[in-house]
């Protein structure tokens, strides 16, 4: 909606990539053939831009995005701001411009590339523009963010200021190796200077960053602090590509690790990463949690081709993967829906799509084989004549209940086990050889770890459901399954709601695996439920 806050904004490259694939990027006086892409032809065209990227990705994790600055009324144009419609991104652009920025890239069969880029527009935007046609549209934001890569460094640092005087965080990638900045035109040295000291958070690639602190050596740690104390940036991010990121802040100094992943594609890889670090911001996690989400990011853009989300839930569920625990972070519809004036059907409506979401995001995450050997544990406990127990604190209490009906009404005997008067001589229900299933969203429950301690010693064995798969439940059970969100839904994201609903339907899901393994019948199930109306509809299919 015209006028809603937004978290933040950008200026800066929004550019048309064609992108070809070729054996190798040769050099001068060389020739090759070029290999055909995926869906056919030797030229495909995604959507593109350091900061339309990084945007892109923010958006892909529930920020509320918004991009401004010039563009043309031309093909490549109307490309570009589709793609930002479909990413909810909003835009405040003035299409005055000569053209629309695009660029060729050829990417090689190892993921390096080679760029051409015409910035058009982009580098055509002046200071006296910002000001007159852009000012308002930066004051919404809760972040500002730019680059040094197509945009004019009197041009950017004009941004920069205006978020300055009315308080708003700052953001600058520095995309390019300042010798190349100033080699393109884009400024002399001293507005290049102004532009990262105007940065509260600066994000240099390595390489970037070495010509700023040439005697820190290659050491990403070591530039970060260079860097940070030579502009005086609250913090300073320096990306390594597949190896990570270093980050030199007031609260953090460290390296933060990557995961491996195959690579098709390295553009925009640094852009992704971005766009995860400030969702990450956002949200509050913390420097470290943002080198990892930010990594995520650009694990997930190098995947493939391409370095825009155009296919935000697939980005965000490939994103959740790398990053491993879940994170509170809204869908773009989520975040949308939270800043317009709805009825109090459509808050509960919201509700309803965050938990639908967040399920088809677990289906598509969970491995076949953690219910095998979850059935296996139960099955071979049963054999043996152990039997099952379901326990949970809080609202997993409830739960468990459910759980060990569910599970007694469908052939698998079970008993509710209090989790708080397990410590109190309820263990003592416990045999050895019995299962215990522990239910907590954390994973780290004072209670239930107590109580998961208690069974151990009454020799049971251990079957965790849990959102968090580097808790102390996950790593304390014979076997976890994962039940994990990365939001709840409602006003404020705290109460149970998604978390209930993931786990009371993984434990369904299980249930069902069991009583399809005993062949339970219609007749059993009847004895079962010899009153009601599901009693009468087992005995009417018999």
């Amino acid at each position: 909606m015209s006028g809603d806050p937004l978290d933040v904004v950008g200026i800066g490259s929004m550019v048309v990539d064609r992108v070809h694939r070729a054996q190798r990027v040769i050099g001068a006086d060389q020739k090759t053939i070029l290999r055909e892409l995926p869906d056919g032809g030797p030229v495909r065209a995604f959507t593109g831009g350091v900061v339309l990227n990084h945007l892109g990705w923010a958006a892909a994790l529930g920020l509320r995005a918004g991009i401004f600055g010039r563009q043309a009324d031309d093909e490549n144009g109307r490309i570009l701001r589709d793609a930002m419609d479909r990413a909810g991104i909003e835009r405040d652009l003035v299409l005055d411009g000569s053209a629309s920025s695009f660029a060729e890239i050829f990417v090689d069969d190892v993921g390096g590339r080679a760029i051409y880029v015409a910035p058009g527009a982009t580098a055509e935007t002046t200071p006296e523009q910002i000001r007159r046609d852009h000012a308002s549209f930066i004051r919404r934001a809760a972040r500002l963010t730019t680059e040094v890569s197509q945009l004019r460094l009197d041009t950017a640092l004009e941004a920069l200021r205006i978020a300055r005087e009315s308080g708003i965080p700052t953001v600058v990638d520095l995309d390019l190796p300042p010798s190349d900045a100033l080699a393109q035109g884009l400024g002399d040295e001293a507005t290049l200077f102004a532009v990262l000291a105007a940065a509260d958070l600066l994000k240099p690639s390595r390489s970037a960053a070495r010509e700023f602190a040439s005697r820190a050596g290659a050491d990403p740690g070591e530039l970060a602090r260079a860097l940070r104390k030579r502009f005086g940036c609250e913090a300073v991010v320096v990306t390594d590509g597949e190896a990570g990121c270093a980050i030199d802040a007031r609260d953090f100094t460290g390296f933060v690790p990557a995961r491996p992943v195959k690579v098709t594609d390295t553009t925009g890889a640094g852009d992704a990463f971005l766009g995860g670090v400030l969702a990450a911001l956002h949200q509050g996690l913390g420097w470290e949690a943002a080198g990892r989400l930010g990594n995520a990011c650009g694990a997930a853009c190098v995947e493939r081709l391409g370095a825009f989300p155009d296919d935000a839930a697939g980005a965000r569920a490939r994103v959740q993967e790398l990053y491993g625990d879940p994170l509170p972070i809204p869908s773009p519809q989520a975040a949308r829906a939270s800043t317009a004036h709805s009825s109090d059907a459509d808050e509960a409506l919201g509700v309803l799509d965050v938990a639908v979401e967040e399920l088809a995001r677990l289906r598509g995450r969970i491995d076949p084989r953690s219910f095998d050997r979850a059935l296996s544990l139960v099955r071979e406990a049963l054999a043996r004549g152990g039997r099952v127990h379901v326990t949970g604190v809080g609202k997993p209490e409830h739960v468990a209940h459910y759980t060990a009906s569910l599970l007694a009404s469908t052939g698998t005997p079970a008993t509710f086990l209090h989790a708080t008067e397990a410590i109190h001589g309820s263990a003592g229900q416990i045999v050895a050889g019995d299962v215990v299933i522990a239910i907590s969203n954390s994973g780290e429950t004072l209670e239930l770890r107590q109580t998961v301690e208690a069974a151990r010693a009454m020799g049971a064995s251990v079957l965790g459901v849990t959102g968090a798969p580097r808790s102390w439940l996950a790593a304390k059970s014979d076997v976890w399954l994962d039940a994990g969100v990365a939001r709840e839904g409602g006003g404020l994201g705290l109460a149970p709601r998604a978390s209930v609903a993931a786990e009371i339907l993984v434990l369904a899901a299980f249930a069902a695996a069991l009583e399809r393994g005993c062949d339970f019948t219609h007749s059993e199930y009847a004895r079962r439920h010899p009153a009601g109306a599901l009693g009468k509809k087992a005995r009417d299919a018999q």
